[in-house]
């Protein structure tokens, strides 16, 4: 793939229509400063997961857990609260290593290629609140998991099963209100033309829509999404302020006669970022309403719990090998925490590529088969021209390596998508 990304330099005769020579440079160059930073991000993260299995840096750990909730009170026989303090450790040791990355991915990629809207000091309040937010989800769900495995006698991996289910259903259903507020603003959509063509539309094919929100995305990046989310009756729709034409800050100026902070957002928005026509937003929502209505969403949640419960139930024929804990530097115990992580990351990381690459494809047919709704809800010219606007905008690159495409792209390659849409188009 960065042989591609190195050698097609001029537009190919088929793109020739849709996108212009200076658009496609600018995606190349993304592309491959991307591709540059994800091989050595992803080259040290190998080093460094393989230094912690040779110089047994996860029995260290686990034994360093042991030393500061004994000096709390805490003996061996807490092996739960010890957990705890392993995976608090684990964590914060992960998020000091990730952080010159982070920093680098923010404010050297993406700043060079127009996306970064965040200031340092945003960006370190940004990383503190997620931490904290993760800990305090975190620590209660594995001491309740833990526990439930201990007391759960020979069935205990359906009893852990069942409490992972509700577990992702509840922070499916809290996530929207109450957690991404936490860092994003959200508003509700204004009353006009598109908030009535979006009700109207959901209206016309059963979604239940309750409400229409905007988050306030160009805060932290220029790149656009949308989505829905709740359970049966209480549907909601989120759409970033980067993907509305007439609602992007990214295509507001700055008021005259103001400086220093303004001064910053001139040049950080001097490459303007189009967003969509309302049409096309109508479009873009015809897509992914189409995965709510083909049950994509359904499907995706039972062939994730199937692997769930399958993972749950191999692990508990696996917990009893002493070897395995052996094998991680763990002679004389065997704590079920360490026993997840060993069976959970490595001992299926083989099983999760294929898994992974399944799943990939399944993903790619569904992108097709919401793109197909979109057509048949009449918006197969909008959508056309919303995923090239879309492309654009985030400097997609649109040729890619068959192989490379194939193991790693969840959404068709846009020449693909647009092939499909096009008969309808001109129709």
């Amino acid at each position: 793939q960065r042989r591609v990304y190195r050698t097609t330099t001029h537009v190919p005769q088929e793109l020739g229509q849709i996108m212009d020579s200076e658009t496609f440079e600018k995606s190349r160059l993304y592309q491959l400063d991307k591709s540059t930073f994800s091989f050595w991000s992803g080259l040290y993260s190998e080093v460094e997961g393989t230094m912690i299995l040779l110089c047994g840096g996860i029995p260290f750990l686990w034994k360093l857990s042991g030393q500061i909730s004994g000096r709390a009170g805490f003996g061996p026989e807490y092996e739960i609260v010890q957990s705890l303090v392993f995976l608090l450790l684990a964590t914060l040791f992960s998020a000091l290593t990730g952080l010159p990355w982070s920093l680098y991915n923010t404010f050297v990629i993406e700043e060079k290629h127009g996306f970064n809207q965040q200031t340092l000091g945003f960006f370190f309040k940004d990383a503190i609140k997620k931490f904290v937010v993760t800990q305090c989800i975190l620590l209660p769900v594995t001491s309740l998991l833990l526990y439930i495995i201990k007391i759960g006698g020979d069935y205990f991996f359906i009893y852990a099963w069942l409490f992972t289910l509700v577990v992702s259903l509840v922070l499916v259903t809290i996530y929207a209100d109450y957690i991404a507020p936490l860092f994003d603003k959200f508003i509700p959509l204004p009353e006009g033309e598109l908030k009535q063509q979006i009700e109207t539309m959901a209206k016309s094919i059963d979604f239940p829509l309750t409400k229409v929100y905007v988050v306030e995305g160009s805060k932290r990046s220029s790149h656009s999404n949308a989505y829905f989310y709740g359970f049966f009756k209480n549907k909601r729709i989120v759409l970033f302020d980067t993907l509305l034409e007439d609602y992007s800050a990214l295509n507001k100026e700055p008021a005259e006669g103001e400086d220093g902070e303004n001064e910053e957002t001139k040049s950080k928005t001097k490459n303007k970022k189009q967003g969509c026509k309302n049409e096309e937003v109508l479009a873009v929502l015809g897509h992914e309403l189409g995965h709510w209505k083909l049950g994509h969403t359904v499907k995706n949640i039972i062939i994730s719990q199937m692997n769930s419960f399958l993972c749950f139930f191999l692990f508990a024929v696996l917990i009893g090998q002493k070897e395995l804990f052996a094998a991680f530097g763990f002679y004389d115990t065997q704590p079920t925490l360490i026993g997840l992580m060993i069976i959970f990351q490595f001992i299926f990381s083989p099983y999760n590529e294929v898994l992974s690459f399944c799943l990939t494809v399944l993903s790619r047919r569904f992108e097709f088969q919401a793109d197909a709704f979109a057509k048949e809800l009449g918006k197969a010219k909008d959508l056309y021209s919303a995923l090239i606007k879309l492309n654009k905008d985030n400097l997609g690159f649109p040729v890619s390596d068959w192989i490379f495409s194939m193991w790693h792209y969840s959404h068709p390659p846009l020449l693909e998508r647009l092939q499909a849409l096009k008969d309808a188009k001109q129709e």
